[in-house]
């Protein structure tokens, strides 16, 4: 089975930073995108960063130019660099990716979350 377990979560002052990472493991044939999304109570869950299968990173208009998305496929891992944080970043983050198993079935799956929390 596949498993996605993410780290690096906490609380935070506003304009701080903090770095988020995911690792993945399992019967992993290949990872093709992974990702981190975040959830406020009452809210969606929103992409906030991307990176493709051949690397290409894309962000939510929110964060660029603060959060920085990194992948190492050998490593099975992927992280979010948070800069300058804000309040309004407060959530939930979640780690996707999309996996091919070793029976070669391909699907989403997702990290239980872990909690940021920037105080004013």
């Amino acid at each position: 089975q596949v498993q996605l377990v993410e780290s690096g979560g906490g609380l935070v002052q506003s304009g701080g930073s903090l770095t988020l990472s995911c690792v993945a493991s399992g019967s992993i044939f290949r990872i093709n995108r992974m990702g981190w999304y975040r959830q406020v109570p009452g809210g969606g869950r929103e992409l906030v960063a991307g990176v493709t299968t051949g690397g290409r990173p894309n962000y939510a208009e929110s964060v660029k130019g603060r959060f920085t998305i990194s992948r190492d496929s050998a490593k099975k891992t992927v992280s979010l660099q948070m800069t300058s944080l804000k309040p309004e970043d407060s959530a939930v983050y979640y780690c996707n990716a999309q996996i091919t198993t070793t029976t070669i079935v391909t699907g989403d799956y997702w990290g239980q979350g872990t909690q940021v929390t920037v105080s004013s």
